[in-house]
């Protein structure tokens, strides 16, 4: 942390959020941070609201590999990737006064529809039908073709995105160690011509998963890349692999993600 003294402060530019922030702004000068207007050159790019933001904040930047992302919740409680409360300064210039901060690394998953471009997520990439219509499709593990699935949709999610909307739909919760994918299907049929695992299954960094989508007049489903929704007509095959990226998160010594989960759902 010594030489990362450039941050960048992602949040809302309405002017309630610009009044709660206006302490911290002040704090990181204090302590000797260079606050920047542009988050290419920052070395520190912190969010400021909610688990929401701090995905908006990875996806707004560029998912940066070479600088460290922090959390800060407005939200009253912690959530899965904001490690401070915007009320409680004093936690923060301890942590960081006396070596409590460690760096984390989380997974990435990164989504090729039709060749158009590469999407990365930090939480979930989701495939669901946007009509009153089952959405069927040939799913690929590598090259074996290995089932046809016929339902809602899909949930392919990175192992933070495992607590989510993964979790939702009866899926795992997944140690983030492990670089990893799993994937979830919502509502499938099962009958004598549809046939799916009918459970969530994980994939290893090595597998690449491949959804073939059937032309039955629903092939312009609803795609959601973290929390933001990816347009494009007419799809035909995705392709959703882990990459070698990682994203690098400030996590507290004494909050572990097993912690989060902990104090997050029991």
């Amino acid at each position: 942390m010594e030489n990362r003294r450039n941050l960048y402060f992602y949040h809302k530019k309405d002017a309630e959020m610009m009044a709660k922030t206006s302490s911290l702004y002040e704090l990181a000068e204090r302590y000797g941070f260079t606050l920047v207007d542009d988050y290419r050159k920052a070395n520190i790019i912190t969010s400021i609201g909610g688990d929401g933001e701090f995905l908006q904040a990875v996806r707004k930047t560029g998912f940066r590999e070479d600088c460290l992302y922090a959390g800060i919740s407005t939200k009253g409680s912690l959530g899965m990737y904001c490690d401070f409360r915007i009320d409680d300064t004093s936690k923060m210039i301890e942590a960081t006064a006396n070596e409590q901060l460690e760096v984390r690394r989380y997974p990435v998953i990164e989504v090729m529809v039709d060749g158009q471009g590469t999407f990365y997520c930090l939480n979930e990439f989701s495939i669901r039908s946007s009509i009153i219509k089952t959405l069927v499709m040939d799913v690929f593990i590598d090259q074996l073709h290995f089932e046809t699935f016929r339902g809602d949709g899909i949930i392919v999610a990175t192992p933070t995105g495992s607590t989510a909307y993964n979790k939702s739909v009866k899926g795992s919760v997944v140690d983030p160690l492990l670089s990893c994918m799993q994937v979830s299907e919502l509502a499938s049929l099962n009958n004598n011509r549809y046939r799916t695992l009918g459970s969530s299954f994980i994939l290893g960094a090595e597998r690449t998963l491949t959804l073939k989508v059937i032309q039955e007049g629903n092939d312009y489903p609803t795609m959601g890349m973290d929390n933001e929704a990816l347009s494009i007509r007419h799809v035909e095959k995705i392709q959703i692999k882990i990459t070698d990226k990682k994203i690098k998160t400030v996590k507290l010594k004494d909050n572990s993600f097993w912690e989060k989960v902990k104090r997050t759902f029991l």
